[in-house]
């Protein structure tokens, strides 16, 4: 198949000496598909995008458009479109002039206007066609900034977060715009965000970096449901994935389980294949995540139950189990409730998730000033994941929960209806359902599910 943009090995450094901002990245975009680029600020995705449109010189690897070596090639001649985040107009040029610069430049002597008017009645700006970008609002500066890139027929639009300098109702109202005009054109579409809800809702593939480093490029739906590591499973997903710290437990008598610090979640017997490798870990520290549509409150419970332990075994479905936990913060959302438990849990931490990667000098400097354990760290999480908070030491049940002012009330947040009445201290029966269960490695690397195992989000 014809791939319209192919990144080979691309790296991005701006010295000699100096770290990588992008990585020895791979990936194939084929004709017509709309692809994000999706990642914590400074993961290095603008940089990439700018690589394609040319302006930034790429360091080492191939870029190849619609099939031909494209490293060497001018902006110019690249036929791609940008849409900044900043809108970008000249002030003194009306809109119609802002739209019709580009088509003045490509063919000088051809009338530019019926190209622009097409493209003004296609975006339902044409009553703003006579107005300076000065009096217009933000999102009518936006649909004249993508009026100028559709204008020219590119072989590709390349967006770099065009919505967030606006409100949320206007973002909104726009991703659907762009959604319905980037399929009705059938142009290749690269669109750069740190907002996974834009993400999730706009990319036929999603493209999760970190730190210059490509993690996982796939469907929406397959990057929510098996993420390939704890920074994807982190990333991506509202609430956050609740991420706990446990070990797995395979005794020679007994059947084997996950210990989450006080409790402990029982795998059925006979193992499924996914749980049957988790033997490779026994005995073995290990990340838990579990999604908060995960975990439901059984139907035992019935406010105002103030006492209650473990669920009864007929209360839960085939593949749950129980546990209890109590009610530190209730989150009313209107249409669902967030429920913050503490299960005598200890969470696992994926530390500067949203934070820019530190300088090249900074980092060395870090390096020498840590201690050992902070050594351990660094090792551990690696830029293929991490980093991932490493398990301090051993967790069983004797284990106490971290304390409360050092994080967020609660180690499991579960998603419910507004009908159940919840209130703080509650004792709430809770159920496990083990098909929608994640364990990761310290290295933050998927054991479970197995790779060709998609849990059915539907049920």
């Amino acid at each position: 198949m014809t791939r319209a943009i192919s990144l080979h090995d691309v790296s991005k450094t701006y010295t000699a000496k100096g770290a990588r901002v992008v990585d020895r990245l791979s990936l194939d975009i084929t004709p017509g598909e709309f692809l994000v680029l999706l990642g914590p600020s400074g993961c290095g995705k603008s940089t990439l995008l700018r690589m394609i449109a040319g302006l930034e010189e790429i360091t080492e690897g191939a870029l190849l458009l619609d099939g031909e070596y494209a490293n060497h090639l001018p902006p110019s001649q690249r036929n791609v479109a940008m849409v900044f985040q900043n809108f970008a107009l000249y002030p003194n040029m009306t809109s119609r002039d802002n739209i019709g610069f580009p088509l003045r430049i490509e063919s000088p002597g051809q009338d530019p206007r019926p190209r622009v008017d097409v493209t003004a009645r296609m975006l339902g700006i044409e009553d703003l066609l006579d107005r300076f970008p000065g009096q217009l609002s933000g999102g009518e500066r936006q649909r004249v900034a993508m009026g100028r890139a559709i204008s020219r027929h590119p072989s590709a639009f390349l967006m770099d977060e065009p919505l967030s300098n606006l409100d949320a109702k206007l973002r909104n109202h726009l991703r659907a715009e762009i959604s319905k005009l980037t399929r009705e054109l059938g142009v290749t579409t690269v669109y750069v965000t740190h907002d996974q809800a834009e993400a999730m809702s706009l990319g036929d593939r999603v493209a999760v970096m970190r730190g210059g480093v490509l993690q996982q490029v796939d469907t929406p739906r397959t990057v929510y449901a098996l993420p390939r590591n704890v920074f994807v499973a982190a990333f991506v997903g509202t609430p956050r994935i609740n991420l706990l710290r446990g070990l797995v437990r395979a005794p020679l008598d007994g059947a084997m389980s996950i210990s989450l610090g006080k409790q402990s979640l029982l795998l059925p017997q006979p193992l499924s294949m996914d749980h049957q490798l988790l033997r490779v870990v026994q005995g073995r520290e290990v990340i838990v995540g579990l999604r908060s549509e995960a975990v439901r409150i059984s139907p035992r419970f019935s406010a105002p139950l103030e006492q209650g332990g473990p669920p009864s075994p007929a209360s839960a479905r085939p593949g749950e189990v129980p546990i209890t936990g109590l009610v530190e913060h209730v989150e009313f959302q209107g249409h669902e409730v967030l429920v913050h438990f503490n299960t005598g849990s200890i969470p696992a931490v994926v530390p500067e998730l949203e934070a820019a990667r530190p300088s090249h000098r900074l980092d060395r400097r870090r390096r020498r000033e840590s201690t050992v354990l902070e050594r351990l760290r660094e090792r551990a999480g690696s830029l293929r994941v991490g980093p991932v908070g490493v398990l301090e030491r051993p967790v069983d049940a004797a284990d106490e929960p971290a304390p409360t002012s050092s994080r967020i009330p609660g180690d499991l947040v579960v998603r419910t209806t507004p009908d159940i009445q919840l209130r703080h201290g509650m004792q709430v029966p809770l159920l496990v359902d083990l098909a929608h269960l994640f364990v990761f490695d310290q290295n933050g690397e998927r054991l479970c599910p197995a790779p060709d195992h998609l849990p059915d989000l539907d049920e």
